[in-house]
């Protein structure tokens, strides 16, 4: 598959719809993966028909977050880069954002959540902040907005030891809105995503 091609883009009744189309990779993000994204946020922000902007995964996942193959090629860190391009402009998006996640949400799979409006999660969904154990600083703002959300020690407890948690802990902390058999979580955000687009 191209790589640009495993991010697919839709407009319907207002919402640009953007799938993470990766499925053999659990739509691991790549660099190519982050200009398409890129764009279509781009696209988004300049389409006043779009009113809303829904994110999910094709396959049964959200994200498995970067591909770290990818990413030992060049330096994501750049600020001319796709990645910090796609992190400004996702943070500073001026329409709302709706995520349904299913599967696996790993890295910048959840950081990105702390960025959206509404967030939608299969019971099953799994979430990892994996970073310290890679390395890493933490990303995307997510040591200043995970305390903000879920209070200091749960924050440090899920980023300081990045193991994986649960839906129900992603609900308890106000990661995401509510959770729903897995299978109806785009349901659920297609139709919130409808309500959004129609008002005002």
């Amino acid at each position: 598959m191209n790589d640009r091609a495993a991010v697919v883009t839709s407009r319907e009744e207002g919402i640009l719809r953007i799938i993470l189309n990766r499925p053999a990779k659990k739509n691991a993000l790549n660099s190519a993966m982050y200009e398409a994204l890129n764009e279509a946020l781009a696209e988004a922000e300049r389409t006043p028909e779009v009113r809303v902007v829904l994110l999910h995964g094709a396959g049964g996942d959200f994200t498995s977050g970067n591909d770290l193959e990818d990413f030992a090629r060049f330096d994501p860190a750049t600020a001319e880069g796709p990645v910090v391009k796609f992190l400004t402009r996702f943070a500073t998006m001026s329409k709302p954002v709706v995520a349904a996640v299913e599967g696996v949400a790993v890295g910048i799979g959840t950081t990105l959540l702390l960025h959206c409006d509404l967030v939608y999660a299969a019971q099953t969904a799994s979430f990892q902040l994996p970073f310290v154990r890679l390395g890493l600083c933490p990303e995307n703002a997510s040591s200043l907005l995970l305390p903000l959300l879920a209070g200091y020690q749960r924050a440090a407890e899920l980023l300081l030891l990045g193991e994986p948690f649960s839906a129900e802990t992603a609900r308890e902390i106000g990661l995401v809105n509510a959770l729903l058999p897995a299978g109806e979580t785009l349901t659920k955000a297609l139709e919130q995503s409808r309500k959004l687009a129609a008002l005002s």
